[in-house]
C-alpha cells in the first residue's frame, strides 16, 4: 500500500477526471461500487485471477468471509443485475476505484491498482468491440497520449482449438502459448493427442498487422476456430476504417484468460511502464452467473502505468495558477481570486510567501503591485490584471 502525496495525487485525479469526462460524453453513468464484497460474489466473477491474489477477511458482525475487491467487473455484474434490473440495457456503467491484489506485477512494487474503466452490457458483437476500441483510443488521445499499441486478439480462437481437451492440458498448452515457447507447446499437445495440435502450434507465430490475421481466416477456415479468426479479421478491418489501423496489432495465440472471455480481447501498450496500460475483454457468460444472460465487454486502464507512459512521453501536466499573496485572510484579492476559480492563501511577507509557495506547488507570489513568478523568480507589475480588479484598489 503506499500514499499518494498533494503533487501526485492531483495530477492522479485530473488523469481520471479527464479519462471519466471522455467516457461520460459516449453515456457511460458514473458508479461507485464498495471497497470490499462477500467473497462468494467476487469470486463468482474472477475471471482471469487467480483466487490466491484476493485478500479475505471475516467480517466480524455476521461471521461471513469477505474480500478487497481485486477486480470492479463482478460488482459492476452484481449492480446490473440487483440494482437496475428494472432498467432497460444497454447498461453502460463507468467507475473509478482501487483494486488490490496479494502479488504485485513486473513493473511495480505495490498490490493496489487504481484504475478507470468501464462495462458495456446488452450489446453484443462487433458493435460493441468496436464502440469499446475507440473509447479507449479516445480517452487515451485525450490525455495526450499518442504513440500506443492496441494488441487485440480473440479468446474463442484458443477455446475453440481446446474444446475436449483434459483441463490440465489445456492449462500447459495456455502456458506455453503464453511464452510464445513452439517447442514446448509441440511436446505438450504431442503428448495428449490435441485434435488441432497443427493449428495451435501455427498459431504462435501469427502475430503482426493485418497480414496475420488473414493468414490466420485462412489456415483456420477449416477448423473449430473459423468463426473466432473470423470474427477478428472483421474488426481489425473496422477498426481500420474507424481510423485506428496506425495502432493496431494482432496475436491470434493470445491466451489471456481464454477460460473467461468469450471473444474480442485486448491490450493496450505504450514506451514506458513494460506492461499493459489497459486491457479487456468480451465476457458474454458473465451476467450468467448472478442471473442474467446478456452479452458484456469491458476495460480498464491503470492509473499508475499510463501516468508513466505519459511521463514517458513527455507529457507534463498543464501548470495552472495557484496564488499565495502577501497580506490577510481578509484581503480582498484572495476572495477574488478563489471566485474566478484560481487557488488562493495569504502569507505575512514576501519571504515566507516564496518559501511556502515554492514547498507545496504554487505557480505565483502577489505582494503590492508585483507579480512574481515562483518557479523563474521573475517579477512584473502585472498583479493587478492578473487577479482582475480595479487598477485603483
Amino acid at each position: 500500500m503506499r500514499d499518494l502525496l498533494p503533487e501526485e495525487a492531483k495530477a492522479r485525479r485530473a488523469l481520471g477526471r479527464c479519462i471519466l469526462e471522455r467516457f461520460a460524453l459516449a453515456g457511460f453513468a458514473l458508479v461507485t461500487p464498495p471497497a470490499f464484497e462477500l467473497a462468494d460474489v467476487l469470486e463468482r466473477g474472477l475471471g482471469t485471477l487467480d483466487p490466491s491474489e484476493v485478500l479475505r477477511f471475516v467480517e466480524p458482525e455476521s461471521g461471513e468471509v469477505a474480500a478487497l475487491r481485486p477486480d470492479v467487473t463482478p460488482q459492476i455484474a452484481r449492480m446490473i443485475v440487483t440494482r437496475l434490473h428494472d432498467r432497460p440495457p444497454p447498461f453502460r456503467l463507468a467507475y473509478e476505484g482501487t483494486v488490490l491484489r496479494r502479488r504485485s506485477g513486473r513493473a511495480r512494487t505495490q498490490r493496489q491498482i487504481p484504475q478507470v474503466g468501464l462495462e458495456l452490457a446488452g450489446v453484443a458483437g462487433p458493435e460493441g468491440d468496436l464502440e469499446l476500441l475507440a473509447l479507449a483510443a479516445d480517452a487515451l488521445a485525450a490525455v495526450g497520449l499518442r504513440d500506443f499499441t492496441i494488441d487485440l486478439g480473440n479468446a474463442g480462437i484458443v477455446r475453440a482449438l481446446l474444446e475436449g481437451v483434459d483441463a490440465g492440458v489445456a492449462r500447459d498448452v495456455s502456458e506455453a502459448l503464453a511464452r510464445k515457447d513452439e517447442a514446448e507447446l509441440r511436446a505438450r499437445l504431442d503428448d495428449a493427442r490435441a485434435p488441432f495440435a497443427g493449428a495451435l502450434c501455427d498459431i504462435v507465430r501469427m502475430h503482426g498487422g493485418r497480414e496475420a490475421v488473414a493468414e490466420g481466416w485462412r489456415l483456420l477456415a477449416t477448423t473449430p476456430a473459423a468463426a473466432a479468426a473470423a470474427q477478428l479479421l472483421e474488426l481489425f478491418d473496422a477498426a481500420t476504417e474507424h481510423g485506428l489501423g496506425a495502432h493496431l496489432r494482432v496475436d491470434l495465440g493470445d491466451v489471456r484468460g481464454f477460460a473467461y472471455y468469450t471473444g474480442t480481447i485486448f491490450q493496450l501498450y505504450a514506451p514506458g511502464p513494460g506492461e499493459a496500460i489497459g486491457a479487456g475483454g468480451r465476457y458474454d457468460e458473465l451476467l450468467a452467473r448472478f442471473g442474467a444472460r446478456m452479452p458484456a465487454m469491458g476495460f480498464a486502464f491503470d492509473l499508475d502505468s499510463l501516468a508513466w507512459a505519459l511521463r514517458a512521453a513527455g507529457q507534463v501536466p498543464p501548470r495552472e495558477p495557484r496564488v499565495v499573496v502577501v497580506g490577510t485572510e481578509a484581503d480582498p484579492r484572495v476572495q477574488r481570486l478563489r471566485a474566478r476559480g484560481v487557488p488562493a492563501v495569504h502569507a505575512p511577507s514576501r519571504a515566507s510567501a516564496l518559501t511556502w509557495a515554492r514547498a507545496w506547488g504554487f505557480t505565483h507570489v502577489i505582494d503590492g503591485a508585483a507579480l512574481v513568478d515562483v518557479d523563474t523568480g521573475r517579477e512584473s507589475d502585472d498583479a493587478v490584471g492578473f487577479v482582475g480588479g480595479d487598477r485603483t484598489e
